[in-house]
């Protein structure tokens, strides 16, 4: 195909891109950071809609020292235990030369590769790389981070999709053994996740697709296998010949680049959580709610034992690891030093831990990250760390032809059909009968009465025989009316059947449940509907402008 023919088919691929502005659930400090970005420009390392800022974060991130060699031999092992496709495995030889950048993202581990949003922030990071390398003439290699030591079980056992009349649906995981308490790196799926497959198979709507997206799944998904290390395998498949290097961050052999930030964060007690507050009074001040207030007694980091991942805190002067005994500040920093291993950064310190293994110009970030990451400016200058650029991850709707069809037809706002009421499909059909249409049959009707009646009055001048006739006539005229003004009705009510329907399904689709279709389905929902090439179709369509959420036909 020709580049004129690909510009072609990107351009029809956007039906529409909308002001993020408009919609209601959207973050103010999102739309402000895309749009007036001078207006928050003090919480942030710069501004990513600016070349002067990217030139400066590869001048300050390239040289920085760090373990790149070490990190290197952490993911050549990763991507080769996955059989990763080549062209991610080649990324790693470029991360460990000295003049490279990374442009990383990250998620939680979701089964089944998670909501949409999961492959929108990869491809938001391919996307960028791609850019930077061509403008910057630097190596750039987009990073995706799993959180592999998050152990919030409920978020990520279940996947959301539309059944086969596109009523929402789910399957979950059952219970693994350490779930809840553990990292997900160190669940392992048990025989019981050929259940879970064959139920998503059950619920899907049936296509050309359901067969390669279950077999791939099958592959990824199996007994034996970590929840982290299955999830990050499917978006090896999906995005890794792009050149994506999927990172499974609990990896203990990493865990040395970093542990003197973890003994410095035991070290100075509530020095990071201090910081953090006083930006989040700063972020208030500018009109933004902090997304993380820290708790007076919290320490940034949880322990990883036996048990799982335990909370530290701070009482007295002194630490407890979970419900533990007392120990010393001097005792757990020494112990972080030597067993980094034993200790996991949470949602403050995870930024810096990543920054620190990997040269990051920019993160992609969601809406709570953006947010976090606003409060975390001078906890990186405290650690010594340059802070990545922030850039929003795309945002998109997936429209099929009915959808986009319906959209094209009808004036009904994109973010009406997020309003689980009918009042949006009320006003839809009110317009679709034209008002003016009772009028015309009730004046139609007295005007025939009118006339008829003025010729009933001369009749009987000229045959009285015929007075009945008349009568008949006009009754009969009146039927004619009334049978046209019933069929009209009965048409305007099977227009206004189908349109419900169709109403009720563009909304099922844009909407499910009311909630945003990018923050809800399945990654396997949209792999079963369009093919497992769909990734690579939106690193072709999904526009850069991530001021404006985008409707993509594919």
């Amino acid at each position: 195909m020709s580049s004129g023919s690909d510009a072609a088919a990107t351009a029809n691929a956007i039906r529409a891109s909308i002001d993020l502005r408009r919609f209601p659930w959207v973050r103010p400090l999102v739309s402000v950071y895309a749009t007036e970005f001078e207006r928050v420009a003090p919480l942030f390392a710069g501004d990513p809609a600016q070349p002067a800022a990217w030139r400066d974060r590869i001048a300050r991130v390239a040289p920085a020292a760090r373990h790149r060699a070490l990190m290197a031999d952490v993911l050549s092992r990763q991507l080769g235990h996955r059989d990763a496709p080549r062209a991610a495995r080649a990324q790693v030889d470029v991360l460990a030369s000295p003049q490279s950048v990374a442009i990383v993202t990250g998620q939680q581990a979701g089964l089944f590769g998670g909501p949409l949003y999961t492959v929108l922030k990869a491809v938001t990071a391919i996307q960028l790389a791609r850019r930077i390398q061509q403008e910057h003439g630097v190596p750039t290699v987009p990073v995706f981070w799993v959180d592999a030591e998050d152990h919030d079980w409920d978020e990520i056992r279940s996947a959301a999709l539309l059944d086969r009349e596109l009523n929402p649906a789910s399957v979950s995981l059952e219970s693994l053994t350490g779930a809840g308490s553990q990292p997900v790196a160190a669940l392992r799926l048990d025989h019981r996740i050929q259940s879970t497959i064959d139920a998503l198979t059950e619920a899907l709507p049936p296509s050309e697709f359901t067969a390669d997206v279950v077999a791939i799944l099958g592959r990824r998904y199996r007994a034996g296998v970590s929840v982290s290390t299955a999830f990050a395998g499917l978006l090896d498949d999906l995005l890794g010949h792009h050149g994506l290097v999927v990172y499974e961050s609990a990896d203990p052999l990493a865990k040395p680049a970093v542990a003197d930030l973890f003994a410095s964060e035991l070290s100075a007690p509530g020095r990071t959580s201090e910081l953090v507050r006083a930006a989040g009074d700063r972020l208030r001040a500018l009109g933004h709610e902090p997304q993380v207030e820290p708790a007076p007694d919290g320490v940034n980091l949880f322990y990883l034992g036996a048990d799982g991942r335990a909370a530290i805190r701070r009482r007295d002067g002194q630490y407890f690891v979970g419900d533990g005994l007392a120990r010393s500040a001097d005792e757990l920093a020494a112990e972080a030093k030597a067993h980094p291993e034993r200790f996991s950064p949470n949602v403050i310190l995870r930024p810096l831990v990543q920054d620190r293994l990997f040269p990051t110009i920019c993160y992609v970030a969601g809406p709570a990250e953006l947010a976090y990451q606003a409060q975390l400016g001078d906890v990186y200058r405290t650690f010594g760390i340059e802070a990545p650029l922030l850039h929003s991850r795309a945002t998109a709707t997936l429209l099929d032809s009915a959808a986009a069809k319906f959209l094209d037809r009808y004036d009904v706002p994109f973010e009406a059909f997020q309003v689980q009421d009918d009042l949006a499909l009320n006003r839809l059909l009110e317009r679709q009968l034209p008002p003016e249409i009772e009028r015309i049959f009730a004046e139609t009707e007295q005007q025939l009465d009118e006339r008829v009646g003025a010729l009933r009055a001369i009749v009987p001048a000229v045959d009285p025989t015929l007075t009945g006739a008349a009568d008949t006539t006009l009754e009969k005229i009146r039927d004619t009316l009334r049978h046209l003004q019933t069929k009209i009705v009965q048409a305007s009510k099977r227009k206004d059947d189908t349109l419900r329907r169709q109403f009720t399904r563009t909304r099922a689709l844009l909407f499910p449940g009311g909630h945003p279709q990018e923050r809800v389905l399945n990654v396997a929902f949209f792999a079963n509907r369009y093919g497992l090439r769909f990734a690579d179709r939106l690193v072709d369509v999904v526009p850069a402008d991530t001021s404006r959420h985008h409707l993509i036909v594919l």
